[in-house]
């Protein structure tokens, strides 16, 4: 019987051969590795074909060449990580892919298209920070725990953000280290392991606005753009969220059963909505002729006013950071969503609990009480007349 012994030894010695290049109908790099699980020497096979160039098919192999000897000198071995060629795509390309997955979720309606913003915004300032490194990343199996700790460091302490943007850089890349996982980029989430600042570390930044600044901003809006009041009220009686606000159209509004009607596409919780127009919002849409215009018409379009044209709801922002609050010398504290705290607050001291909840379209009693009702379709008889100096 022969031994086994020096056929063993000779296994533990030969872990590996050197990577090379074949080309013809398929390219590819091929080399052979010890599989401890077969106890044999297996064949590896990291295709090219995807590079439809021949210098970059040429350029890549080569790079990658090197990069596989001295992995597998450390002492790397593909059997025992299972590891994918797919890892050994560039970031360019990855990049390409996810922009295209981007895409068709927004063309779909599954991002929002503030998600779907943010989400490129967070890759554009990824692929800038890296391709502005002195040893830049080039394959996307170097998107390691590493790299993601050094790109939440630079958003951290070199741009000096704050916590609540290292921390909403950090749940994009979760969602992105996901995503790589499911295309089989990745055996691992990179992102897992790092926490969240948390809450704790994150100030807020908005505040209430007193009773006599109200009366201020009043009396300096109505004196400009009554339709601008009219944003402040939806914001402030009504608990429509800006981007919201800017979606509503004239045939939204019932003057009869005095509520304003949010479909599921404009809404946050992309729930339909029906909110309570209180009689004072109602009187000053009345004064400013509003229902004369065709229900097709946005309410809030150039200046304000209604017509045809979709505006952002950047324009509500811009008014109140760049004219209204140097005016009156309010704090930088006071923001435009201010309105929403203010009037939730307002309305809290008078009406029931459930109530404002119903008319934030808050899902709980932290935000209001999980069990009861929330699919209101009429116009809730206590907030009819609910108004204050404002």
């Amino acid at each position: 019987m022969v031994s086994e012994e020096p056929r063993n030894s000779l296994l533990h010695i030969l872990q590996y051969t050197p990577p090379r290049l074949y080309t013809g109908k398929e390219w590819y790099i091929g080399f052979y590795a010890l599989d401890p699980a077969q106890n044999k020497m297996r064949r590896k096979k990291i295709k090219l074909n995807f590079i439809i160039k021949v210098a970059e098919r040429r350029a890549y192999a080569a790079g990658l060449i090197k990069r596989l000897n001295m992995q597998l000198m450390n002492g790397w071995n593909p059997w025992i990580e299972a590891d994918n060629s797919r890892a050994y795509h560039t970031f360019e390309d990855v990049f390409d892919h996810y922009r295209r997955f981007l895409e068709k979720m927004f063309s779909d309606n599954i991002y929002r298209k503030d998600t779907f913003d943010s989400y490129i915004s967070y890759l554009r300032n990824l692929e800038n920070w890296n391709n502005g490194r002195t040893q830049k990343s080039a394959y996307i199996y170097q998107y390691d725990s590493t790299f993601v700790r050094l790109f939440l460091e630079h958003i951290y302490i070199e741009r000096g953000s704050t916590p609540q943007t290292r921390d909403n850089y950090l749940g994009w890349m979760r969602s992105f280290s996901t995503w790589l996982v499911q295309q089989q980029y990745l055996k691992t989430k990179p992102t897992d392991g790092i926490p969240n600042f948390g809450k704790r570390t994150k100030k807020k930044q908005r505040t209430y606005i007193q009773g006599n600044d109200m009366i201020r901003i009043k009396n300096y809006v109505s004196a400009r753009n009554k339709h601008y009041l009219l944003g402040c009220y939806m914001l402030f009686y009504c608990f429509v969220r800006p981007k919201e606000i800017a979606q509503i159209k004239i045939g939204d509004i019932s003057l009869e059963r005095q509520t304003l009607f949010i479909p599921d596409t404009n809404s946050k919780n992309r729930k339909d909505g029906t909110i309570t127009i209180p009689a004072k919002v109602l009187l000053l849409m009345i004064d400013l002729n509003v229902f004369n215009y065709p229900g097709s018409y946005y309410l809030f379009s150039d200046n304000y006013m209604p017509g045809k044209k979709h505006k952002d709801e950047k324009q509500f922002r811009d008014f109140w950071t760049r004219e209204l609050r140097p005016a009156l010398k309010l704090p930088a504290s006071y923001k435009f969503y201010s309105l929403k705290d203010t009037g939730i607050t307002s309305m809290l001291r008078s009406q029931a609990s459930i109530t404002v909840r119903d008319q934030a379209r808050h899902s709980t009693l932290l935000m209001t009480d999980t069990y009861t009702p929330h699919d209101i379709q009429e116009a809730n008889d206590l907030i009819k007349n609910h108004e204050t100096p404002f």
